[in-house]
């Protein structure tokens, strides 16, 4: 049996505790992320929101909000899915007024934090399909190996670590980051 965004719509409203995607006609169920995935996600929305809200610069949203992307093939609503990064930017001159429903458009910067029970491929593919789609950037954080892996449309990914500093001249003009900073402090 294949789903549509129309069969999600109605099992969010049945059971609006679940967090669902709808990819190729199935809908995942997705679990809740571990502890640290979670921070580390919260802490990069705060510095990405103090940047843009600042600025005007458009809008940044967590790992709940639901994107309706367009099908690969044409002509098939049918075959769209509804997939939920982590973290997304989207800028001010494409979402002009916020929705109160899933919007119909690709982010320009999509981020995917590894949870604990994540499997990096997956998480590639999912970058891979929004950069085909038309984001700009596409990035993964993994705490594992404390690494940030940068992913634009046919180009060679750049892998940061502690030390290095994230910087997205196209889309946030001015901003950087200091990976060290995504990463949770300890306290004594």
């Amino acid at each position: 049996m294949s789903f549509t965004i129309t069969d999600l719509e109605q099992l969010q409203t049945d059971h609006p505790e679940w967090q669902m995607e709808l990819v190729e006609g199935k809908i995942i169920v997705m679990g809740p992320s571990d502890y640290e995935s979670e921070e580390i996600g919260a802490r990069l929305i705060t510095f990405l929101n103090n940047w843009v809200m600042s600025r005007e610069l458009g809008r940044i949203t967590g790992s709940s909000a639901g994107f309706i992307l367009p099908s690969i093939e044409e002509d098939d609503s049918e075959k769209r899915n509804l997939r939920a990064p982590d973290v997304s930017f989207v800028r001010a001159d494409r979402l002009k007024k916020t929705k109160r429903d899933f919007v119909e458009l690709v982010p320009d910067l999509m981020i995917e934090i590894k949870s604990k029970s994540d499997r990096i491929k997956p998480l590639e593919e999912k970058i891979q399909l929004f950069l085909q789609l038309g984001s700009t950037v596409g990035i993964l954080i993994d705490p594992d190996k404390l690494t940030v892996t940068v992913y634009g449309l046919n180009q060679a990914p750049v892998i940061l670590q502690n030390g290095d500093t994230l910087r997205l001249p196209d889309l946030l003009p001015g901003w950087e980051l200091a990976i060290s900073e995504l990463w949770p402090p300890e306290f004594e």
